[in-house]
């Protein structure tokens, strides 16, 4: 547990919140991209540790989250017709599309697996060469390498039963998006460290200097955060806006080329609808030419949805950092992981789903509570 433990030290977390404490002088917003390090916040209490004057901001850095109605209306339609095994990661089960979700397409007899790897669901293919095998491929620059992957293992082999439903997004042009925005507080950015550890930083500067941003690379660890947060923070209170790297011992500037090749060979960038935001230009992967007769939306043609969002459901402001999970009215009511009406409370990485489980209802702890790290 060696590796677990350095980075859940309550000496060192104490110590990165005097520098913090020491450092601010005046309000501060900082927006975490990632639902894992949301988790990490919320489970670890962070946001209720830091200066009062120092605001962290939920991003929309799930991949269930943010993948659109659309495209959850279609892998339901696709994943009911008798022909197909419809392949996904289990937490896409849940997530509710415009009338019913993957359990409920299921149960009424249709052929859903949840598989581990998408190269499980192109065994299954394998295996099955009479029925057609979609994998759901949904997520950010950190998923889409072995899907990729996989689409053109499926090219190589042979296997034209296999496809894929893709909902690939990409955080730089979210975080343009963010920044545009006439509503945005945001003041800085915690990178997320997975991203960064396939696609590099080299997007990122680009993005600090226009919008005047630090943008601080960090992990999902407590201290990872603690210290995103402190380097953050130090450069605000400098008038700084510079990319720095502070999960080192996973990214590189250049980040992993031979995913990277995988991308480019098989996926090129197009226009993405991100649940609850909105369409954002050149923010998401689509299969290139080359490998459209892998395209699930090609091969299915499924046209002609329509969607119907909840409308007590306010996950799309969540996802934007407009409030807080508990400031929904259905929060924790109408709105639960047993009865979810957005896919912020489905998700392991949504923040409705942070704030409920770890019993985030808008009131502070008591001083016993508030500990560094549980």
């Amino acid at each position: 547990m060696k590796y677990l433990d350095e980075f859940q030290d309550p000496g060192l977390a104490r110590r990165l919140l005097d520098e913090i404490r020491a450092t601010v002088t005046r309000p501060w917003a900082l927006m975490e991209v990632c639902g894992g390090q949301t988790h990490t916040i919320i489970r670890h209490g962070i946001d209720q540790l830091l200066p009062d004057n120092v605001e962290l901001i939920h991003g929309p850095g799930c991949p269930v989250c943010v993948t659109p109605l659309e495209v959850i209306d279609k892998a339901l339609e696709i994943a009911a017709r008798p022909d197909v095994i419809f392949c996904s990661f289990g937490d896409m089960l849940r997530v509710p599309g415009s009338d019913r979700d993957l359990f409920q397409v299921r149960s009424h007899g249709g052929d859903v697996r949840v598989v581990y790897s998408p190269l499980d669901a192109l065994k299954i293919a394998q295996q099955n060469p009479h029925r057609q095998v979609v994998f759901f491929g949904i997520g950010f620059e950190t998923t889409a390498p072995p899907n990729a992957m996989t689409v053109h293992q499926a090219r190589k082999l042979g296997i034209p039963n296999f496809s894929l439903l893709v909902s690939h997004v990409r955080v730089p042009p979210a975080i343009e998006a963010i920044m545009q925005s006439p509503s945005c507080r945001v003041q800085a950015f915690l990178a997320a460290g997975h991203v960064c550890s396939v696609m590099g930083t080299r997007e990122y500067p680009e993005l600090a200097e226009r919008f005047r941003v630090p943008i601080v690379v960090t992990g999902f660890e407590p201290l990872d955060i603690l210290e995103g947060i402190r380097r953050t923070v130090r450069q605000l209170e400098r008038g700084e806006h510079a990319v720095d790297n502070a999960y080192p011992r996973a990214v590189r500037p250049e980040g992993n080329p031979a995913a990277q090749a995988m991308l480019a060979d098989v996926f090129e960038v197009t226009d993405r609808a991100w649940r609850g935001i909105g369409t954002i230009p050149a923010s998401g992967w689509r299969l290139s030419e080359r490998y459209r007769d892998y395209d699930a939306e090609y091969r299915f043609s499924v046209e002609g949805l329509t969607t119907r969002e909840p409308a007590a459901c306010r996950s799309g402001e969540v996802l934007q950092g407009l409030i807080k999970p508990h400031e929904c009215e259905a929060f924790g009511t109408t709105c639960t992981p047993r009865t979810p009406l957005g896919a912020t409370m489905v998700s392991s990485e949504g923040a409705c789903a942070a704030y409920y489980l770890y019993r985030r209802l808008g009131t502070p702890p008591t001083p016993q509570e508030a500990s560094p790290v549980a």
